[in-house]
């Protein structure tokens, strides 16, 4: 499982999600998380139909498939239980 997260400098969202997506990464270590800025990477931002609300971050398997979509803020809580129940699959 990999998480891609689509973030901006501009997206209030976006800092209030940064410490929580912090959390996770430093519980998770297994997971691989790669950043993607809304403004710098418009090829992935297109190729992953991103839209215009902010933070978005997708959950892929190992094949490159998406497996949900978190858009806009959650708590750390709620990250953590996406995050198990698609690890459980």
């Amino acid at each position: 499982m990999k998480i891609l997260k689509f973030n901006a400098i501009w997206c209030p969202g976006c800092l209030v999600m940064r410490p929580r997506w912090n959390k996770v990464i430093n519980e998770l270590p297994e997971i691989e998380i790669t950043e993607y800025d809304y403004d710098s990477n418009r090829e992935e931002v297109e190729l992953w139909n991103i839209g215009n609300k902010l933070p978005v971050a997708i959950i892929v398997d190992d094949k490159g498939s998406e497996l949900t979509r978190i858009i806009g803020e959650k708590s750390v809580d709620d990250l953590f239980e996406i995050i198990n129940e698609l690890m459980v699959k």
